[in-house]
């Protein structure tokens, strides 16, 4: 279990630098001209130093103060360029910076895309982190990375460049501290980068199980499994100290480092002073050497070190983030990729399937097994809030069972084949402005002018295409009424005709005749038809009614139904004992329901779910 993790620990620095080069090399102009504005630092750094030695030398050691003044106000005068300099380095700093922003946001909407088509069901809200949050994360890491690691270069630059004009043996004694602590901060970067992941994932399982043990109390209570729980809080308790002290340790070998790096070189250089003034050192270049290490080499690596221990191992991360192979899609349990199977008997099926919305909440569904056959008509009936939509979305493959498989022509779910096999339609209907005919082709947009025709005779479409004019008149969503805007969606799933077509109630707007003639239409197509129920209208047409009531369920024909299911007969309406729901040859009663009274009839709409 250990060697995949660190084998991606180890590959995230490759896998960073490898996305970099290319980006990089797109840029060089950029980074040429942050260069060219960053020699000023250079000849800053350069004259600090230098300009102290010779004001001593040559100026107030020699008996020649004005000499000496003369000396000290170049050192000061070259500040101001370099001060200048910082609105060059801010305006080439953002030719650098917001395209790495913009990329990185370009690659997560376009990676979140793909994983929504490809796995409806598995998308997460990662993606909308990555747009929003670890973008900026990596912007501000990245600037102010280039800041830093550009005032370190320029500025060490300057003062090698300053005491290999002073004297070049005061490098024998700079140079080796500050490579032996560069050598040794660089070699905590991995390891520190590690020891950050497990104690982050140390702290996350154990508020995950804390959390969980908090919402199961009183289950683990009555099971006897309170010690069992103490023991697994203690070892990832444990877990997390040690990830902590291993933190710490290396953290103090970066302390270490900084220390080199930091202290060495001046105590060093007082150390060999003697033996340096003896070789030919003069008082001046030996101030001016500790001018170089004091307010230039110690800041410049001191600021360079803590950015890379800070902003740059959290940079490293995110941008590892973005770098991530998208998951590969997901198989069946064959491996093949194909396409699902078109000779299976069953459009979808549910095979003990259970759903529930968070680990501790009751389940919506429970072990539900439903078969639908093609060319089959089934509605679903239920009191609100018993599980009708979830079960809709739950065959519709929108969301993915807590527990049990959902087929798809004898195949598990998957989100490359969700336009191929089914159309979900919920309640609000979905209509954007544009055409009526680009509307209606909007899941078959090679749909022709004949099958458009054709399906505006079958809904009952004329009306508004009489309206608007023609098919090509302008689509405006805030003029249409609901039912119209469900007549549209309606049109655009009866062109797709897929295999299985779900109505989530996206017919709840239409008026009970407009309701039957959409109903009908669907169910004369080859594919099969599972109708969410809100009159009861709906399920004297199907060939089978499914009751429910939260997760005990109940499957038959509407006869069947009103002999055995007290939750059917009520939500009939308690129809009259003479009235036949059926006719004499098995098809469903099309006429309304009447109601005597008088000399005359009342036709009364079908009673409502609701």
């Amino acid at each position: 279990m250990k060697a995949p993790r660190t084998a991606r620990r180890d590959g995230a620095l490759t896998r960073v630098t490898h996305d970099a080069r290319p980006f990089l090399r797109a840029r060089t102009g950029t980074v040429l001209r942050l260069a060219g504005w960053s020699l000023l630092e250079f000849v800053q750094t350069f004259l600090g130093g230098f300009g102290v030695a010779r004001a001593l030398d040559h100026g107030f050691l020699a008996g020649r103060p004005l000499t000496g003044l003369l000396w000290l106000a170049v050192a000061a005068v070259a500040v101001l360029p370099a001060q200048l300099a910082t609105r060059g380095v801010f305006g080439r700093l953002a030719d650098l910076v917001e395209p790495l922003r913009d990329g990185l946001v370009r690659r997560a909407v376009s990676r979140a895309l793909s994983g929504a088509l490809a796995h409806p069901a598995g998308t997460t809200a990662r993606s909308l982190s990555q747009v929003t949050h670890q973008s900026e994360i990596a912007r501000d890491g990245w600037a102010g990375l280039v800041l830093t690691l550009r005032s370190f270069v320029f500025t060490v630059a300057g003062a090698v460049a300053g005491l290999l004009a002073l004297e070049p043996r005061l490098l024998l004694i700079v140079l080796p501290p500050l490579i032996l602590g560069a050598a040794l901060f660089l070699a905590t970067l991995l390891p520190m980068a590690a020891r950050q992941r497990d104690y982050l994932t140390a702290d996350e399982a154990y508020a995950a199980h804390a959390g969980k043990a908090a919402a199961d109390l009183r289950d683990l209570a009555a099971a006897g499994a309170a010690d069992r729980t103490v023991a697994d809080s203690r070892d990832l308790a444990d877990d997390q100290v040690r990830a902590a002290r291993s933190l710490a340790r290396w953290s103090g070998v970066r302390v270490v480092a900084l220390a080199v790096c930091g202290r060495f070189p001046p105590l060093l250089l007082l150390l060999g002073a003697p033996w340096l003034l003896r070789n030919g050192l003069t008082p001046g270049a030996l101030v001016g050497a500790l001018t170089y290490l004091t307010q230039a080499l110690a800041p410049a690596v001191q600021a360079l070190m803590t950015m890379l221990s800070t902003v740059g191992g959290r940079l490293l991360v995110v941008l590892d983030r973005f770098t991530d192979a998208p998951p590969p899609p997901a198989e069946d349990e064959s491996g093949s990729q194909g396409p699902p199977p078109r000779d299976h008997a069953l459009v979808a099926e549910l095979r003990a399937v259970t759903f529930a919305y968070g680990p501790a909440a009751h389940p919506v569904l429970d072990r539900l097994s439903l078969s639908v056959a093609p060319g089959e008509h089934l509605v679903v009936v239920g009191p609100s809030g018993s599980g009708k939509s979830t079960l809709a979305a739950v065959l519709a493959g929108v969301e993915a069972p807590t527990g049990g498989t959902v087929l798809w022509r004898g195949r598990p779910v998957r989100g490359a084949d969700a336009t191929s096999v089914r159309v979900l339609l919920p309640q609000h209907a979905y209509v954007f402005t544009g055409s009526l005919r680009d509307n209606l082709r909007y899941l078959r947009p090679d749909a022709s002018d004949r099958s458009i025709a054709a399906m505006i005779d079958a809904l009952g479409l004329d009306p508004l295409l009489s309206r608007l004019g023609s098919l090509d008149a302008t689509l405006e969503p805030d003029r249409l009424s609901q039912g119209e805007r469900q007549l549209v969606a309606l049109g655009r799933a009866y062109l797709a005709a897929p295999p299985l077509t779900v109505l989530d109630e996206a017919t709840s707007r239409l008026d009970p005749a407009a309701e039957t003639r959409a109903e009908r239409a669907f169910a004369a197509l080859p594919g099969a038809l599972v109708v969410v129920a809100h009159r009861l209208s709906s399920a004297r047409r199907a060939d089978r009614i499914l009751v429910m009531d939260g997760p005990r369920t109940r499957c038959g024909t509407s006869a069947e139904l009103l002999r055995t299911s007290a939750l059917y007969r009520d939500l009939a309406g308690l129809w009259e004992p003479d009235e036949e729901p059926h006719r004499e040859n098995g098809e469903p009663d099309q006429e309304p329901h009447k109601s005597g009274r008088g000399n005359g009839v009342i036709s009364t709409p079908p009673p409502s779910l609701f």
